[in-house]
């Protein structure tokens, strides 16, 4: 992060919650949504993050319903899910109730029939045909030209519009790393005297965070796939995050996830793409050093593939079964500093073993607090020795609560895929 820009101070400690309202309720709507807050609060869920709630473009639309991210009209709501008026309401419910709210912002791309194909059609790039395109191979969307300054101007103004006309706390920018990063640098600095915001960025390209307070870890969560696949050894985790440590800046924040919308309906679900290791590397995307992300329905949780095109809701169950998992791992990040990202207080160490290929484990340290995190990435029971892990003093299990003094216990034991969390017990 540049001197520049600095993140909000209310990240930190916070987590994300991604929203894909065409397929959370039966009526896919904002009001139907908004029932869920006081149950996402209680989860123990910070910021929301929508996916684009603008209108869809229907010339060369995929599917029944089209892309969420192929919009029509950047300053409308999809009147799918409702009104403007709806969505200004749910935003000051979720502030009343403690949430912040981020919205995707698509600004590479908009669909072939945005009304800015009429009226400004010099926005758009052009191929040698002077016909215009999208160099991706997305069908459904065409680029725009930020070679124009006019261009930028009305994008800073669509920024400007949600901020003051809705009051939402930051952005999720879609794949950003294919619009000018000195964009980005114009925005902000057009918008933070506005309001201080988070500013994720899709991207995990590490020049990106001189102006992004966030970026995704994509990398990493192909190799926990590779892991789970015996196409990766442990150890390539430690070299991803390694990398991450070593390459991008100490202050800029990653956010880590096992699933996400794209991630779901592309690739499958983090139990197809992950298996057994799922819920073990949820752990680890909760408690490492960065922003947890979790996506509409891992709470259930969610094991099918969500149509990204069509209506196809989640099939929710009213049991909500990882819901005490999650609130657990996220209340923990809330109240003990040692789990505060970004935070140059903290350290981080990796607790080697003689069960290294098959274990992973590590500890994080604030001061007197102190988190232990242990995973058994294995089928198989996992009889750690506490001594290896050089640890000192009372610890309490978040999950079940027990009590463990690590320097008279014997063995940690671990079942096939299980996984432990320990908090010093200070005082």
């Amino acid at each position: 992060m540049s001197e520049t820009f600095r993140p909000v101070d209310w990240i930190y400690s916070s987590n994300i919650y991604e929203i894909n309202l065409r397929q959370y309720t039966p009526e896919g709507s904002i009001k139907a949504f908004s029932r869920e807050l006081p149950r996402l609060r209680d989860m123990g869920i910070d910021i929301l993050w929508f996916m684009p709630i603008t209108p869809i473009s229907r010339e060369k639309r995929l599917g029944s319903l089209g892309s969420y991210y192929a919009c029509s009209d950047y300053t409308s709501i999809n009147p799918e899910y409702g009104t403007m008026e709806d969505f200004i309401a749910l935003v000051k419910e979720a502030h009343t109730l403690g949430f912040r709210v981020i919205l995707d912002i698509v600004a590479n791309h908009t669909g072939w029939d945005h009304h800015w194909t009429r009226e400004h059609p010099d926005y758009y790039r052009r191929n040698q045909d002077g016909q215009f395109f999208d160099p991706h191979g997305w069908a459904d969307v065409i680029d725009l030209n930020y070679d124009n300054p006019h261009l930028r101007e009305a994008m800073i103004d669509v920024l400007r519009f949600w901020i003051q006309t809705t009051g939402v706390d930051g952005f999720r920018c879609d794949m950003a790393m294919l619009v000018p990063l000195d964009f980005w640098k114009q925005a902000r600095e057009v918008l933070d005297p506005i309001k201080p915001l988070f500013w994720l960025a899709e991207s995990e390209e590490i020049a990106y965070h001189e102006v992004f307070d966030a970026t995704y870890t994509w990398k990493f969560l192909h190799k926990m796939e590779a892991v789970w696949r015996h196409e990766s050894p442990v150890a390539g985790l430690d070299e991803v995050l390694d990398y991450y440590d070593t390459m991008f800046p100490a202050d800029g924040l990653r956010v880590y996830f096992t699933t996400n919308h794209d991630e779901n309906s592309h690739s499958g679900s983090e139990f197809e793409r992950m298996g057994m290791m799922a819920r073990p590397f949820a752990v680890l995307c909760c408690t490492w050093n960065g922003l947890p992300l979790i996506y509409s329905g891992q709470e259930l949780p969610n094991q099918k593939r969500l149509k990204f095109f069509d209506k196809d809701q989640i099939d929710w169950n009213g049991r909500y079964e990882l819901h005490g998992f999650f609130r657990t791992l996220l209340q923990l990040r809330k109240r003990n500093p040692a789990l505060r990202s970004g935070d140059p207080a903290v350290t981080l160490h990796r607790l080697h073993n003689s069960f290294d290929d098959r274990c992973f484990a590590f500890a994080r340290r604030a001061g007197d607090d102190q988190v232990v995190v242990v995973l058994n990435l294995s089928p198989d029971e996992l009889r750690l020795p506490i001594s290896q892990l050089l640890l000192q003093g009372v610890f309490r299990e978040v999950f079940s609560g027990n009590w463990l003094n690590m320097s008279t216990a014997g063995d940690l034991v671990l079942p096939g895929w299980g996984y432990a969390v320990y908090e010093k017990i200070n005082g």
